[in-house]
């Protein structure tokens, strides 16, 4: 299944979770918290939105932080899951 999102909505394929902090102690599965980063893997087209006009500024490939709380998970046809956020959703872009 391939999705495509519309209007200011952008997919995210979350990036894999640390299992090892920086000072190198290993963390149990269930300690390891949910990472905000991700990867774009699609971006809706943008345009008028709610009456405001909306200019994409994410693009495909992009790694960005958004927010924690935020966006719709999907779980695509071989078991991947993505998450749909609004661009305001997306704090940043990982340079």
């Amino acid at each position: 299944m391939k999705l495509k999102p519309l209007g200011d909505r952008v997919v995210l394929k979350q990036l894999e979770a640390e299992e090892t902090t920086a000072s190198g102690i290993v963390l149990p599965g269930k300690d390891k918290e949910k990472p905000q980063q991700a990867e774009v893997i699609a971006v809706g087209p943008g345009g008028v939105v709610d009456g405001k006009e909306i200019k994409m500024e994410v693009k495909k490939g992009q790694k960005v932080i958004y927010s924690k709380y935020s966006g719709t998970e999907v779980e695509l046809d071989d078991k991947e899951k993505v998450i749909i956020v609004r661009q305001n959703d997306i704090l940043a872009i990982i340079d």
